[in-house]
Parts: structure tokens; C-alpha cells; sequence
């Protein structure tokens, strides 16, 4: 159970990537004070929990209202956060990729409401990223997990989520620590780890949709 819980821990942490959102979200609130910053950050983390919470309790019935097995969605999953891994390792890390978002964005967009600052970029696709909706689903498959691995499932999110929400209130702090390079580093490692687990999901998700046949 312990392995299980730490290889949960490790694959959420890997797609929401609390370290690549901290120069995001610096970059975003640089023209903030320390308040507007503190509520940015909390409404960033509440907003990424809502649609995490949302997958995790309604992603599976979505699915079996639209007919899609769930070892199909597994597949496709896999293969998602395969790619999405990749991107990672390869091509320009998260921090880079998403601060570049907001420096060719318009300016309106960037100095807009604290709201909007926490929804874009910082809670969607930073936090609750794409890969991050669909590992939630993934691991709380009712066909797969009971109820009480379904509540671990959510309080292992939870908690990483609130790490990230240490790390954006503390984020000056860490930049002067770990830096640009720092950050990007651990992406590119977190995606290695991803990657892995992503190519366990895709495995088992072919083995079981053959054996449903």
C-alpha cells in the first residue's frame, strides 16, 4: 500500500509540477504587492482543486456516459501524458513555455483582474494541467480501486496541491534559491519520471482492453 501511495504521490506531483509554476506565477504577479500576490495564489490553488475534484469525482461517469471504456481512456491517457512528458524532457520546459505565454500576451491581459490572473495561466494549464485531469481519473478508476483508495487518491492530490500553494506564497523566496535554471532542471526530471509512468498506464491499459474483449 505504501508503494502504491508513494508512486501516487510522485505521478501527481509530476503533472501538476509545483516547482514549474513558481516562475509563472512570479512572472505574472511581478507588478502585485505581497496581498494581491497572497490572493492570486489562493485563488489559483482553489480553482486547480475545484477541476481536479470535478475529474476525480464525475471524470469516470463522463466517460461511461459517452460509451468509452475506461482501459481505452486509459490508452489515450497514457499516451497523453506521454507526450505531454516528453515535452518536458525535449522540448522547452514548463517555465519557459508558460512565462513566454504571458510575455507575448497582451498587456491588458496581464495587468486584469486578480481573478483572471489566477485562472490564466497559473490554475489552467499550469496546475490543473491537461495531463493532471486525466492521472486523476486514472487513479481513482472505480472498476480498479475501492472507495477508501479513492479518498487516499484524493487527499495524496490534496496535499500535493497544497505544497504548491506553500511554494506560490513563498515563491520570491525560491526563486533566489533555485533560479530559472533550477526550475527548469526539475521539470525536465519530473517529465522523466512521468514518462515512465505514463508507459505503465499505456501497457496496462492495451493488456486490459484486449482482455475485455
Amino acid at each position: 500500500m505504501l508503494d502504491i501511495l508513494i508512486t501516487q504521490f510522485v505521478l501527481l506531483w509530476a503533472v501538476i509540477d509545483p516547482i514549474g509554476s513558481v516562475p509563472v506565477f512570479l512572472s505574472r504577479t511581478a507588478h502585485l504587492n505581497k496581498k494581491q500576490k497572497r490572493i492570486v495564489a489562493l485563488e489559483a490553488v482553489g480553482i486547480s482543486a475545484a477541476i481536479l475534484l470535478f475529474f476525480l469525482v464525475a471524470g469516470q461517469i463522463l466517460l461511461e456516459a459517452m460509451q468509452v471504456p475506461l482501459p481505452a481512456f486509459q490508452v489515450a491517457g497514457g499516451l497523453v501524458l506521454l507526450l505531454f512528458a516528453l515535452t518536458m524532457i525535449f522540448g522547452e520546459s514548463k517555465p519557459d513555455v508558460e512565462t513566454k505565454l504571458c510575455e507575448k500576451g497582451m498587456n491588458d491581459v496581464c495587468r486584469s483582474q486578480l481573478s483572471q490572473l489566477a485562472v490564466y495561466p497559473l490554475a489552467v494549464p499550469s496546475i490543473a494541467s491537461p495531463g493532471a485531469m486525466m492521472a486523476v481519473v486514472l487513479l481513482t478508476d472505480n472498476n480498479r480501486y475501492s472507495l477508501i483508495h479513492q479518498m487516499m487518491s484524493g487527499g495524496i492530490m490534496m496535499l500535493v496541491l497544497l505544497v504548491t500553494l506553500i511554494l506560490l506564497l513563498g515563491a520570491n523566496m525560491i526563486d533566489k534559491i533555485i533560479g530559472k535554471v533550477g526550475a527548469m532542471i526539475i521539470s525536465r526530471v519530473m517529465g522523466l519520471i512521468l514518462a515512465s509512468v505514463a508507459v505503465t498506464n499505456l501497457l496496462e491499459g492495451i493488456v486490459k482492453f484486449y482482455q475485455s474483449i
